[in-house]
This record gives structure tokens, C-alpha cells and sequence, in this order.
């Protein structure tokens, strides 16, 4: 196995493959081919279509084709386009912030906490503020789960309170604090004018003025969310899209063990 973006031997793969200089692959590799979708406020017509051209090539996209356009309404017209990238990056460079932790099982989380902390741990999570949305708490927290993987409520060894959408965050520590909880979940899904920043800092902002903040476990969710942005904001952890309750806890777990055998 190997490690960064690649799970398997590169040269198994391609042994000619520059990874200094990676482009995306269509049908042969390095071609940089690439599908692009969007929609310009103009009329459908001929101009439309070479204006469509233009913004293409101004993109970095050699040989542009505009392979299907059609009026939306009247004065908007959308196009879908093929085009072979130019640019090039050195994926040897990269290096992204992750949430360090020995992803589990649900079985194993559980028996990982039986041995390891030999309580059930007491988990909250909310949408906090004025966000509406519950699709992405649920997906962690409810009993069935997400995409084959059972949500908190489920485990054995999870104390788990899931208090829904547009929780206060006053609210959400009142809960902590009522519930003796270890970890606090909140997930965020409306972005608009970062409002999901100011609710999240405004968090962290409560519970260390309450002299909270260490004493719990704080992670943060959704579609905008990544590790790297929630270790700014002052979280434990962060975790985005194509994320699942196996993550979380057994992130959570393996932190309260650190926390409280280290």
C-alpha cells in the first residue's frame, strides 16, 4: 500500500506517470481532458457559442468544444464543453491536514471503549445557530445511518443526543453541561456571508469563557467543512464530505482515551 493520494504502487499503475506534473485523464493518460457545465447570461445563439469558446481557452483549456447548448430562458443560455487542460501540478508537493485516528468498525469502536474507557461516552450533536439543516447530523447521529454505516445511536458504548436544527449555541452548552457530555457535534450546511465561520468560532468563543473548552471534545461538520479549516476555529477535528459515524467516533474515542489514560 502506498501513502498521500495513491492506495497502490504508482509505477503498478504507470511507470511512465510524472507525478510532478499530473493532468487530468480522459481516455489516455495525461490527455487532460475535462467536462465543464455552466451557464452565461446572453442569448442562445452563434456569439453565445464562441463566447462560451473564449471563456474556455481563457480557462487554460485547449481545442474547446462546445458539445451541447440549449436557451434556458430567454437571455440565458447553458452549454456543456469538452476541453484538454493545460496546467499541470506537482502532486509530490501536497500536503493536506487530516483527522488522525485508526478508523473502526462499530463493533470495534465499542469494544475499543469497553477496554479502553470502560464507560459509555456521552456525545451531543446539533446544527447550531440559524442552520436549518439536519441531513448531515442525522447522517452521524440517527440509528440508521448513512450510506451502510449505522449512525451513533446505534453503538453500544455512545450515550447519544441528537438536539436537531437551529440550536443556540447557549443552548447546545446548557445541554453539555446538564448532560456531562464528552464530545459536542455541530454540523453546518448554510455558508452564505460565512455564516457557518462566525457560528463556530462564536461556539468556542462560549465554551472558553465558560472554561469549558478543554474539558470537551469539540468537532464540526458538513459540505464546507475540512480538517485544516476546523483546527483554525479552534476545533478538535473536522470532518467533510464522504465522511461517516465511523469516523467520528472513533476519532472521538481514541481522543477521550489520549485525554484520559495520557
Amino acid at each position: 500500500m502506498g501513502s498521500g493520494l495513491y492506495s497502490m504502487d504508482e509505477k503498478s499503475f504507470d511507470q511512465t506517470l510524472d507525478l510532478t506534473k499530473i493532468k487530468p485523464y480522459g481516455d489516455t493518460m495525461n490527455d487532460g481532458k475535462v467536462q465543464l457545465s455552466f451557464t452565461l447570461p446572453i442569448p442562445c445563439n452563434d456569439e453565445a457559442i464562441e463566447a462560451a469558446k473564449q471563456l474556455l481557452k481563457k480557462m487554460g483549456l485547449d481545442n474547446p468544444q462546445v458539445v451541447y447548448y440549449k436557451e434556458l430562458t430567454e437571455g440565458f443560455t447553458f452549454f456543456n464543453c469538452y476541453g484538454s487542460l493545460v496546467h499541470t501540478v506537482d502532486t509530490t508537493t501536497i500536503k493536506v491536514e487530516k483527522v488522525e485516528s485508526n478508523v473502526m468498525s462499530m463493533s470495534e469502536t465499542d469494544e475499543y471503549i469497553k477496554e479502553h474507557i470502560g464507560r459509555k461516552i456521552v456525545v451531543i450533536g446539533a446544527s447550531t445557530g440559524t442552520d436549518a439543516h439536519t441531513v448531515g447530523i442525522d447522517a452521524i447521529m440517527n440509528m440508521k445511518g448513512y450510506a451502510g454505516h449505522f449512525g451513533i445511536e446505534r453503538y453500544d458504548m455512545f450515550e447519544a443526543y441528537n438536539l436537531g436544527s437551529q440550536v443556540p449555541n447557549e443552548e447546545f452548552i446548557a445541554k453539555a453541561i446538564e448532560l456531562k457530555a464528552d464530545a459536542l457535534l455541530v454540523s453546518q450546511t448554510v455558508t452564505q456571508k460565512d455564516v457557518h465561520i462566525h457560528n463556530l468560532i462564536e461556539l468556542i468563543e462560549m465554551l472558553e469563557a465558560e472554561g469549558l473548552r478543554d474539558k470537551l471534545i469539540v468537532c464540526c461538520g458538513g459540505p464546507r467543512i475540512t480538517h485544516e479549516l476546523a483546527k483554525e476555529l479552534g476545533y478538535d477535528a473536522g470532518f467533510g464530505m464522504n465522511t461517516f459515524a465511523t469516523d467520528v467516533t472513533s476519532f472521538v474515542a481514541e481522543e477521550l482515551n489520549r485525554r484520559i489514560n495520557h
